[in-house]
């Protein structure tokens, strides 16, 4: 049997999923699992990483399976992955000292605080596009060497590696024989220069991490190593790894300048393609290493929102208004439509254009008259507003940018009510693809194009396929009505003004 398929390890923040892909990029065999999150107090969000890698192996070995094939007919495989979460693992058995810290925890914001406070954002942001906040990754790593006890000892004797996911599974999946992370990944962390594509000492010094504990870097489409026999059964070559959002960008074929996608996961992620030029934002977007192939850097804005399908899983599992996901669009669809109820989702703070850690969520608008239905309205509402605030964002620092055609993946865009909302707030058209898995795709791609079985970016680009086109049908009265009632409830959120910001 030849090889002449790719496997795409999407291991996102809720479940990882594992999708099959032929060497035509169509969909031949998928698996997805859960995994618990773990929230030790108020704030603070954690996985086990033995949890992630169980499922990892077990999603994979099951889309091989349902495709029909054996590790024989996969040439390569792709990992696409949460980004920002840090681990620590032992490098002598592979064993996590900790559970992993997730991007969404916020229990280093007084470290960033003090951080902002000293002076230090301007030039951590000229360094690495990104603002001090405990999404990132550095604050997170020296939490766990100054909190974990002899973490910090061992880490400066080399006994102890530091990676986002990806680094974790390449780690485990070649036996510990690989250590290594690819550039989009490594400009996440704050410990990165994305103009000069190398770990920076000033940064590394600044945060107090020791560079014994870092991943080696490498382009988005590299060789990663094999995989142990132990996983599948035979050796299969890693060659493609970015981060979710980067790979979901690449799995859109957003190659070209201008371009923009927004990812609608766990959270929500827009990237706009800036080429070559990193451009920094003036907005509190952040600038980012976008793809990295062939040893060229692509650089994008980036606005990040914490809150977006979460709200929705909040919805069925916090509050028990829902018993499925999808069932929100079919409620918001009953909602009354004069009740003027909108959802901040600060949740675990509030993310781009605000970076507001100490916010959180609150519900606006409430009368004797509200169901569960203006709450699954405002849920779907909130992530529509929030990437709105997004784009005017991205509009202002490159105006190029104008009018976006947004194209669209995740899992919230399944909902045909969500998106005509989308379009409608954005005020522009809005593209959701054929292929909906545009996350593994990505990764799939990278991987595919280093084994030699799929053509070059800008072929790719053109066999992208657009499942159907959203237009914006609101008046603009109307939507001016709402951006309104959402900016004031979102300034009565925020726990600082936003000259402070």
């Amino acid at each position: 049997m030849s090889a002449t398929h790719v496997l795409a390890i999407d291991q996102g923040t809720t479940s990882t999923r594992a999708i099959v892909f032929d060497r035509h990029l169509q969909i031949v065999g998928m698996a997805q699992r859960e995994f618990p999150q773990h929230f030790p107090t108020p704030g603070w969000v954690e996985h086990d990483p033995e949890e992630i890698w169980r499922t990892v192996v077990a999603t994979s070995r099951a889309a091989i399976r349902k495709a029909g094939l054996d590790a024989a007919a996969v040439a390569a495989i792709g990992i696409a992955n949460q980004r920002e979460t840090v681990l620590v693992w032992d490098r002598r058995t592979g064993k996590p000292i900790h559970r992993a810290i997730v991007w969404q925890d916020r229990r280093t914001a007084a470290a960033c605080a003090a951080l902002r406070d000293a002076g230090h954002e301007a030039e951590v942001s000229a360094r690495t596009g990104l603002l001090l906040d405990p999404y990132f990754s550095a604050t997170k790593l020296n939490w766990l060497l100054n909190h974990v006890k002899g973490a910090r000892k061992r880490a400066e004797r080399g006994e102890l590696c530091f990676g986002t996911i990806d680094s974790f599974l390449i780690w485990r999946l070649t036996g510990g024989k690989v250590h290594a992370t690819d550039a989009t990944n490594a400009s996440r962390t704050s410990l990165f220069n994305i103009h000069e594509g190398r770990w920076d000492d000033h940064l590394l010094d600044l945060f107090n991490v020791p560079r014994a504990m870092l991943p080696e870097v490498k382009d988005c489409a590299a060789d990663y190593g094999l995989t142990g026999k132990a996983a599948f059964g035979r050796a299969i070559p890693i060659l493609g790894v970015a981060g979710d959002q980067q790979a979901a960008a690449v799995g859109q074929a957003c190659f070209a300048p201008g371009m923009v996608k927004s990812t609608y996961g766990t959270g929500c992620f827009a990237l706009l393609n800036t080429g070559t030029r990193a451009v920094p934002s003036n907005n509190r977007l952040i600038t980012t290493i976008a793809c990295q192939i062939d040893g060229k850097r692509t650089y994008a804005l980036e606005g990040s929102i914490f809150i977006a399908g979460a709200a929705v899983q909040w919805l069925r599992d916090g509050l028990k208004l829902i018993r499925r996901a999808a069932d929100t669009a079919a409620l918001a669809k009953k909602s009354d439509a004069s009740q003027a109820v909108y959802l901040v989702p600060a949740f675990v703070g509030l993310g781009a254009p605000h970076w507001d850690a100490d916010a959180r969520g609150a519900i606006f608008g409430l009368t004797r008259g509200t169901t569960a239905a203006e709450l699954a309205r405002a849920a779907l509402e909130s992530v529509c507003y929030q990437t709105r605030d997004l784009i005017d964002a991205m509009r202002r620092d490159w105006p190029e940018a104008e009018p976006p055609v947004v194209r669209v993946d995740g899992g919230m865009v399944a909902s045909d009510w969500t998106m005509q909302f989308l379009a409608d707030i954005l005020d522009a058209p809005v593209d959701r693809p054929r292929v909906l898995e545009t996350t593994a795709l990505g990764a799939a791609y990278l991987a595919g194009y280093r084994a030699g079985l799929y053509a070059a970016p800008a072929e790719f680009a053109l066999r992208w396929k657009r499942g159907r086109r959203f237009l914006p049908k609101m008046s603009s009265a109307r939507r001016a009505e709402k951006l309104a009632g959402w900016r004031v409830a979102v300034a009565r959120t925020l726990t600082r003004e936003p000259s402070a910001q």
